[in-house]
């Protein structure tokens, strides 16, 4: 099996694409080892010193390491993990967790679909291209605030907020006109 890796926009998070399915559907994000127990693929990740975080999209792994480890000691047993997990046949997860996001009625919940839409449709396809993912967290109707919650390489990416701000901030505010900011959810 050839895992092909591709670098991110932050230095500490790497992209490990299989070339077959990882978590269709549901992007997987683990932020900690305790968040892995539910999942063969992050948990062997996070036994390899060094690993802080795994987030699983459609087809690729993105792992991120802490600051002083260095990618030329651990992508080796990271390839080794992810193509004995792939290759186990057994399921890399267990259930996926809700939306964690509340419930909306009346005319915020027209405005949170069509946010929700432009994210799904135009902002998560191209982050996913960089091994991150951005999901909608919550929307405040008196403000026109948006929370959005950053997973993969794009937490802690040093260029994440300037693409909050410049990029999605103004795309959201483009397609709807009630969106006054966004904020990245801690």
């Amino acid at each position: 099996m050839f895992i092909q890796t591709e670098i991110t926009p932050n230095p500490d998070t790497l992209k490990f694409l299989p070339g077959q399915e990882i978590a269709p559907g549901t992007p997987r994000d683990f932020a900690s080892p305790e968040a892995a127990q539910t999942s063969l693929l992050a948990r062997e990740l996070f036994a390899i010193d060094g690993v802080t975080g795994v987030f699983a999209g459609a087809d690729f792994v993105s792992v991120t390491k802490r600051e002083d480890a260095d990618w030329i000691q651990i992508r080796p047993a990271i390839l080794g993990v992810i193509m004995d997990a792939v290759q186990s046949g057994q399921p890399l997860f267990g259930e996926a967790a809700g939306t964690g996001h509340a419930e909306y009625t009346g005319e915020a919940e027209g405005i949170v679909r069509e946010i929700m839409d432009v994210i799904d449709t135009r902002v998560r396809p191209a982050v996913a291209r960089d091994g991150g993912d951005i999901v909608f967290h919550a929307y405040d109707a008196d403000s026109g605030v948006v929370q959005l919650h950053m997973r993969g390489a794009c937490a802690g990416c040093p260029s994440s907020a300037m693409t909050l701000k410049h990029g999605i901030e103004n795309l959201l505010k483009h397609y709807v006109p009630e969106v006054t900011g966004v904020e990245a959810m801690v």
